[in-house]
């Protein structure tokens, strides 16, 4: 990892001498990658597409729906500080609160201008009773509540927005979601983890869930930039591609998540084990074909990423197999592939926000037909859907082959899938739906 940095300072220090007049994009590249997009009350398909289509028309140069913000005290409550969490993609945020902290990343969030604090001092209680609004980010951070406000907890209710981003069956608990149906509302990241939700609630605890809106991710202005920018995307091509030793004409999928069984990387490396065999057998001429791990930790020794690494020596596909340590810049990685694969497992991704930054790469994705991948992906026009599992592996080695032996159709997927992104999954589309969503949720707040 550490020539791929160099390189992306490098270049990151020649285009501010490049950029230096230009104010606006000055300004925009104090922001980081990501941001959120797109929302809709879950119980309204079409009022939802209503409101795609009205924040579509929006001018990102407009004024800021966001801006009646500015006055407000928000608080947010996390279980982990990260630097490509909720507390950039709400910007107006003033105070956070964290179980765990990290000093170097908390430095950061005070330089801009985020106060941060830990969970359980006094002075998270004192600004939850007097925050105009409370953001609890994750389900676990439903455990702050009564651990930390204890008899406090049903004056902070009316005022609490809780954005829920997890699908996995073990955040089912009582004693995590046992207010659940006192707050204000609930924002959660798809469709069908929202509907996952309504169910799994009623069903296994007997709840019954608030008001809920579904919030799309988006794209930030600086992520797009950088996508947009054909001789940004050239130079980190070629030096990601160079640390890789890869060609320039090699073709590369790959997957772009922390390596763990949920993420799908060892069914993901044995559709690329079958996809060579079926390129061989065919007797294809296509360029050589590389399959990419961005998210590997070898410092931890997980027995699943040794599983992946024995799985590529015993095949004896080290030399189209590579290993990248997990990191938050994607940027460079995005210019450098050719297909993101997104393979999560189960229920899939709440959403998947790398999905969407690789469409504005112009990307084609292949995605398992789960969770909210399938509100993202557009099945045969911006990428292919395989099923999770097992059996899902011969259908996505058949999909690497597609798009390996198709150069145009990959293409033509890539285009697709950046206009996509260009119609509602940018950062103007979020600033519209989410200014709504906290309106209802402070007037609630109010009364």
């Amino acid at each position: 990892m550490g020539k791929q940095a160099t390189a992306w300072n490098t270049f990151q220090k020649k285009r501010w001498t490049l950029m230096i007049l230009s104010l606006f994009t000055l300004l925009t590249l104090t922001f980081f990658f990501f941001t959120r997009s797109a929302f809709n009350s879950c119980n309204s398909t079409d009022h939802f597409q209503a409101q795609i289509q009205s924040a579509s028309q929006t001018s990102s140069s407009g004024p800021n729906p966001l801006g009646f913000m500015k006055s407000k005290l928000v608080l947010l409550v996390s279980h982990e500080l990260s630097l490509s969490g909720t507390q950039f993609l709400l910007p107006f945020l003033f105070v956070s609160v964290y179980f765990q902290r990290r000093k170097i990343l908390e430095r950061k969030m005070l330089d801009r201008g985020v106060q941060v604090f830990s969970a359980k001092s006094q002075k998270a209680i004192d600004t939850a009773m007097k925050a105009d609004l409370v953001v609890l980010n994750t389900a676990v951070a439903g455990k702050w509540l009564e651990g930390v406000l204890k008899e406090n907890v049903k004056q902070v209710l009316p005022k609490v927005l809780w954005w829920i981003h997890e699908m996995r069956g073990h955040y089912f608990k009582l004693e995590y979601v046992k207010h659940l149906p006192f707050v204000a509302g609930a924002m959660i990241d798809s469709h069908t983890t929202a509907e996952y939700w309504k169910n799994r609630t009623r069903e296994r605890l007997g709840i019954k869930m608030p008001e809920t809106y579904v919030v799309h991710l988006g794209n930030s202005k600086d992520l797009m930039e950088v996508a947009e920018d054909s001789v940004a995307k050239r130079v980190l091509r070629e030096h990601v591609r160079e640390s890789l030793g890869v060609r320039d004409d090699d073709l590369l999928f790959a997957i772009i998540n922390s390596v763990s069984r949920g993420k799908g990387q060892d069914l993901f490396l044995h559709s690329f084990y079958e996809s060579l065999h079926l390129i061989q057998e065919k007797k294809q001429q296509v360029p050589s074909v590389h399959a990419v791990i961005v998210g590997s930790d070898m410092n931890a020794q997980t027995k699943f990423e040794t599983e992946l690494r024995n799985f590529v020596l015993e095949k004896k596909i080290q030399d189209r197999v590579h290993f990248v340590n997990k990191t938050l810049t994607v940027a460079p990685y995005l210019a450098a592939i050719d297909v993101l694969v997104q393979n999560s497992q189960a229920r899939g991704e709440c959403f998947g926000r790398i999905t969407i930054e690789a469409m504005a790469f112009q990307l084609p994705v292949l995605g398992t037909a789960a969770g909210g991948t399938m509100e993202i992906v557009m099945n045969g026009t911006t990428g292919l859907l395989h099923p999770i599992g097992k059996e899902g592996v011969i259908p996505l080695a058949n999909n690497i082959l597609k798009l390996a032996t198709h150069v145009e159709r990959r293409l033509t997927m890539g285009k697709k899938g950046y206009e996509r992104v260009k119609d509602i999954f940018l950062e103007h589309h979020m600033s519209q739906r989410i200014s709504f969503v906290l309106k209802q949720v402070l007037r609630k707040a109010m009364s």
